[in-house]
């Protein structure tokens, strides 16, 4: 493995991005969904320093009191070519101490890794983009066309206070734009003697819905002539239990076909269940994708055992993949019944960039560059990102947060959950990774 091949390695960012991760994981920007959760302004404002030490301008915008978001563009070499975004989110999921070996909020460094929620899931990530920002602005290192940054509010939510917001209501720093990275990809899966790399070039759609039941209300002693928290439980009980087709769209089944050639091995379009278990951490990466998925992850109902309640409601977190929308809903209707009411919380159609492209190329090329082993392979995001909210503008993202892993690191475990840790090298190779592609723009 080489630091760099072309040049020196940028020492100042490479130096001070585990820095620059732990200050931001000790500014506790939870978002606990619905308005609610610790406000991302302070986060925000030191983001805003890092850029303005550097010559960088930076805009802070508010969706709402608090619900700040990061804005800057900078200028490149060649006003003829497009500008290129990168973009974050500084809020993290709750965490609860009590849980952690390491506080989640502490940011400390211990074995030689940075410990704490958003560590992978996303200011390590963000911390990259700025270490490389301020080490190429200090060296007067331009990319070609413009370079749009967007450290964003409210992306653990819906994003109507953050990615929403900037699309509705300060478009203007996009303009440009035909292309993005963001979060979820470029990071390593050690399979035997092998290191895949996985480019996200696509998301599945985002159905949240709420279900409600209407029933007759009463004494819970006497006969139920319409229980609506027995409905709704049959209802979500179908649901939960629908064995989902598989659907392979071509993004997984380039995804599949690059995997077989990186691994030498044959994958089992008919089996891929099975093929999942064999393959084990690769595997994971086209498990939650070759489905669409209806997850039940919220129950409300009544206020007391004696009394049968006239409603009852429910959510559930729906996935689908692209060019399946309208079958997803089809489904989910006919599982639910005509006595459950459906509405959408959060509805998201499913996103898509390019695998064949030069971007790609660019991509994959950065990381063979900084790790000659690499087996760089598209890939499709079983969850979703704020790339959903800029493709409404036309503009394509790929998912690139480069790492480099230990194999004993469950990546995907990371996210959202106990311990989320980063290595320390893993940030320091992911900056190099990230410079170099910059100079591809």
């Amino acid at each position: 493995m080489t630091e760099r091949t072309s040049r020196a390695a940028p020492r100042a960012a490479v130096d001070e991005v585990a820095g620059i991760c732990s200050d931001l994981i000790r500014i506790d920007t939870t978002n606990e969904g619905e308005g609610h959760g610790r406000p991302e302004r302070p986060a925000a404002e030191h983001v805003a320093a890092l850029l303005d030490e550097v010559g960088v301008t930076p805009t802070i915008v508010e969706s709402a009191p608090g619900r700040a978001s990061v804005l800057a563009r900078v200028a490149g070499a060649d006003p003829s070519r497009p500008a290129f975004l990168v973009h974050g989110h500084l809020d993290v999921v709750p965490a609860e101490p009590a849980d952690w070996a390491v506080h989640p909020f502490s940011g400390e460094v211990r074995d030689g890794h940075v410990w704490g929620r958003g560590a992978v899931d996303m200011k390590g990530t963000v911390a990259m983009t700025l270490a490389v920002v301020r080490q190429r602005m200090r060296e007067g290192r331009r990319t070609g066309g413009d370079l749009v940054l967007a450290f964003l509010a409210d992306e653990e939510s819906t994003g109507e206070f953050g990615s929403r917001h900037v699309v509705r209501r300060h478009r203007e720093f996009l303009t440009g734009c035909t292309e993005a990275i963001s979060e979820s990809g470029g990071f390593s899966v050690t399979a035997g003697d092998r290191r895949i790399y996985p480019i996200a070039t696509g998301e599945r759609g985002t159905a949240w819905m709420k279900l409600t039941v209407r029933g007759v209300a009463g004494h819970g002693s006497k006969p139920a002539k319409d229980n609506a928290v027995a409905e709704l439980s049959h209802a979500v009980s179908r649901l939960a239990s629908h064995e989902w087709p598989v659907r392979l769209t071509p993004a997984v089944l380039a995804l599949l076909d690059g995997l077989a050639r990186a691994l030498g091995t044959n994958i089992d379009h008919d089996r891929l269940d099975a093929e999942v278990r064999r393959l084990g951490a690769v595997g994971r990466l086209f498990e939650g994708t070759i489905r669409n998925s209806a997850n039940p992850t919220l129950l409300a109902a009544g206020y007391k055992v004696n009394v049968v309640p006239g409603v009852a409601t429910a959510q559930i977190d729906g996935r689908f993949l692209p060019g399946t929308g309208e079958e997803f809903l089809a489904t989910v209707d006919r599982l639910l019944g005509p006595k459950v009411t459906r509405e959408f919380i959060n509805f998201e159609e499913s996103s898509d960039a390019d695998p064949g492209g030069p971007t790609f190329a660019a991509l994959a090329g950065a990381l063979r560059a900084e790790d000659p082993e690499a087996h760089p392979v598209p890939y499709v995001m079983s969850g979703g990102t704020d790339a959903k909210s800029f493709a409404r503008l036309g503009i394509r993202g790929f998912g690139f947060a480069p790492l480099l892993l230990t194999p004993d690191l469950d990546y995907f475990g990371m996210f959202h959950g106990v311990d989320e840790r980063v290595p320390v090298e893993g940030l320091r190779f992911g900056t190099r990774v990230l410079d170099r592609f910059l100079d591809t723009r």
